[in-house]
């Protein structure tokens, strides 16, 4: 069965003063994620298993400059509209080769004129993917950043002893070391900076694949989630009114034991209590069948943003500081498949045809109250 989209299921109006009250004026800022599957130059890179993305198999210097045109489109459009010019002021992205492709992204003649920054670091992964994180200059002034690596091992994955077979697929794994047992994985990217002046702290995230399936392969995630846990605890302590937003490709959706258990989002506003709390507006979305990916026509949200209690308002007039508005997926009809078996999907790369993503992207909007 095919999968029906329901599409641009968050149609955003920027007329904030509607929203809240006539006589008010707010500043938006868009936020965004966006996996930007295998966003690879041509280089063979001799420390990474990159060699699917090199022009002995087919990724040759025209495919890499489309890539770059489609991608570049999207996040120059993601989260805009007639009201909302302005594309998101940070981006979080995973599935990212290097910085160069990110330096060649920002330069891209549509997105040039943006004042794009990057913050990148290389991660154990590898196949060579990274995250990343752009932001526009003129909004946003990062203080401090750090990569926070995850650890995980295969021991982890579980308890049960294995056959011949899963013992021979987690040796195959390029991220697995057989000395040490460890799986590679990517960092967490931890930036903190001013927006507008306010000092926002933003976690990037690219958890651990279901490679091997689901099941056994949940603890790396449980364990990403841990370590996300353990980073916004860190922040807290520091300063208990900080604001927090955890963004990236999970891996699990909203209501698995990593996301659920590990980071300890909750579902409802209403079920913040405390400064380390954390809301996920995209479980909400997930039980009402909206996705980010799909997999043998069934659809989740992997690609999720979650934000800490100081940006939920206390009422309608607690819009002195950037507080969240809204959320949304980014999946408008240019960016799915019309024909074929994936009719409906995520318009992907396949047949060494570039495209854009196998996810849609994510976004939120930050309001706050011009004086």
């Amino acid at each position: 069965m095919k999968i029906k989209h329901l599409l641009a299921v968050f149609t955003v109006i920027l007329s904030v003063n509607s929203a809240f009250s006539q006589d008010k004026k707010f500043k938006v800022h868009t936020v965004a994620f966006y996996n930007l599957e295998n966003i690879f130059d041509t280089i063979n890179n001799p420390d990474t298993y990159d060699e699917e993305y090199t022009p002995t198999n087919g990724w040759n210097t025209k495919n890499y400059k489309k890539k770059l045109d489609n991608l570049s489109r999207v996040l120059i459009e993601l989260g805009t509209s007639e009201n909302q010019k302005n594309s998101p002021v940070i981006i979080g992205g995973c599935e990212i080769e290097n910085r160069g492709v990110l330096e060649d992204l920002v330069k891209h003649p549509t997105l040039i004129n943006k004042g794009y920054k990057i913050v990148h670091f290389d991660s154990p992964d590898k196949r060579g993917i990274d995250v990343g994180f752009l932001y526009q200059e003129k909004h946003f002034q990062p203080t401090s950043y750090i990569n926070v690596p995850l650890y995980v091992y295969e021991s982890e994955s579980t308890s049960d002893k294995k056959n011949k077979k899963e013992e021979e697929e987690v040796e195959e794994n390029v991220n697995y070391d057989k000395k040490t047992k460890r799986i590679y994985t990517r960092d967490q990217l931890l930036v903190t900076g001013l927006l507008d002046g306010e000092e926002i702290n933003i976690i990037v995230n690219h958890w651990p694949s279901r490679s091997g399936g689901e099941k056994k392969s949940s603890p790396y995630r449980e364990a990403a989630g841990r370590l996300n846990r353990k980073i916004i605890d860190s922040i807290i302590k520091i300063n208990p009114n900080a604001k927090i937003i955890t963004m990236g490709d999970l891996n699990d959706g909203a209501y698995n034991k990593s996301v659920k258990q590990g980071i300890g989002a909750k579902l409802k506003k209403e079920e913040l209590k405390e400064p380390r709390d954390i809301y996920n507006p995209f479980e909400q979305m997930a039980k009402e069948g909206h996705a980010t990916l799909f997999y043998r026509d069934s659809g989740d949200i992997f690609d999720q943003i979650m934000v800490s209690q100081q940006f939920i308002p206390k009422d309608k007039n607690d819009y002195g500081s950037f507080k969240y508005w809204k959320a949304g997926i980014y999946n408008k009809p240019f960016l799915i498949q019309k024909t074929g078996q994936y009719k409906g999907y995520p318009l992907r790369n396949q047949n060494g045809v570039p495209g854009f993503s196998d996810h849609f992207p994510v976004y939120i909007y930050l309001v706050k109250e011009v004086k």
